[in-house]
């Protein structure tokens, strides 16, 4: 088992058995929309939560008291590029007693910081393992998602996952240095009129689209794994805020994923409720999934020439 896998544990003054028992019974502590059998060896069950994640499960391990092991057969996350990340992996609780004690220790096998959703997910678990199944077992009363509606915790997910800002991502057969080499080479997939330095944090650059100007610190520069720009001024003279961007964060994410490398990029801040949303996203997807794929894979991106005028970013 990786280290890197995630994992919560809990400790309760409940038995083994209570423990068990209270696991099994999804519907109590996870959601109570849930379809099929949960407490059966071989048994296949089906999650939802609206149109953001579906997944459907195979209890294949399963020890009386000690530990349940559900393999993930589906899954399609709504907000990801790769809307099946968690298909293949594993969901393991295993039950000890420690110190006159229960311990569960939940394991998600596979869900791993390279994923996407990592940061969503593991907040997601850590909320129904330490809070809501810990309830289920220690009250009988846990919090799992009502069916047909949200409780406080979905609620909070989704202004978290609007907070977050527009997402990207592009997976390439280049290495994860070449992929940061060509995400600093800004005038190769972005803009040809760029002035300034973006090599180590500290330095200022800034890209012109016509009467667009977009300056920016680097705020974070990890070779071969992270780059962070933060929007120090820009002028977008076609909003009615033209500093829309300002204060906004351009995160890039960069990881190995099954022998390729991926690229996720966030924008924070470009929220659907800024102005320029919906024009700015189709926007980053020419740039990223276009200019800065062919880019990498061909040597030749599609940027913004210089004295050109841009309708967007």
């Amino acid at each position: 088992m990786s280290t890197s896998d995630f994992t919560s544990t809990i400790l309760v003054d409940q038995s083994p058995e209570q423990a068990f028992k209270a696991i099994l019974n999804v519907r109590g502590w996870w959601s109570e929309d849930i379809e099929g059998s949960t407490d059966k060896l071989n048994e296949e069950f089906e999650y939802h939560y609206e149109d953001v994640h579906y997944c459907k499960m195979k209890l294949i391990e399963l020890v009386p008291n000690k530990k349940a092991v559900w393999l993930v057969l589906d899954n399609l996350f709504n907000f990801t590029k790769d809307k099946s990340e968690w298909k293949g992996t594993k969901i393991s609780f295993e039950i000890s007693e420690k110190n006159n004690k229960t311990q569960i220790r939940f394991t998600h096998i596979g869900l791993v910081p390279a994923y996407e959703c990592y940061d969503i997910c593991q907040n997601a678990w850590t909320n129904y393992i330490q809070e809501s199944l810990r309830d289920f077992i220690m009250t009988g009363k846990g919090q799992p998602n009502p069916k047909g509606g949200r409780n406080a915790y979905q609620d909070a997910l989704s202004r978290k996952m609007n907070a977050q800002g527009y997402k990207s991502g592009i997976i390439v057969d280049a290495t994860p240095e070449q992929a940061f080499k060509a995400i600093n080479n800004v005038r190769g997939w972005w803009s040809e009129d760029m002035e300034g330095a973006l090599q180590k944090a500290g330095d200022v650059f800034t890209v012109r689209f016509g009467e667009i100007y977009i300056t920016m610190k680097v705020e974070e520069s990890i070779p071969g794994k992270k780059i962070v720009w933060n929007v120090i001024d820009c002028n977008k003279p076609w909003l009615k805020n033209t500093k829309e961007w300002n204060g906004t964060q351009l995160v890039w994410e960069i990881f190995e994923k099954h022998n390729k490398t991926q690229i996720q990029f966030t924008h924070v801040g470009l929220v659907p409720e800024v102005e320029c949303f919906d024009v700015c996203s189709n926007a980053w997807v020419e740039y990223i999934q276009g200019s800065l794929l062919n880019l990498i894979n061909t040597g030749k991106g599609k940027p913004t020439r210089k004295q050109a005028t841009a309708k967007a970013n």
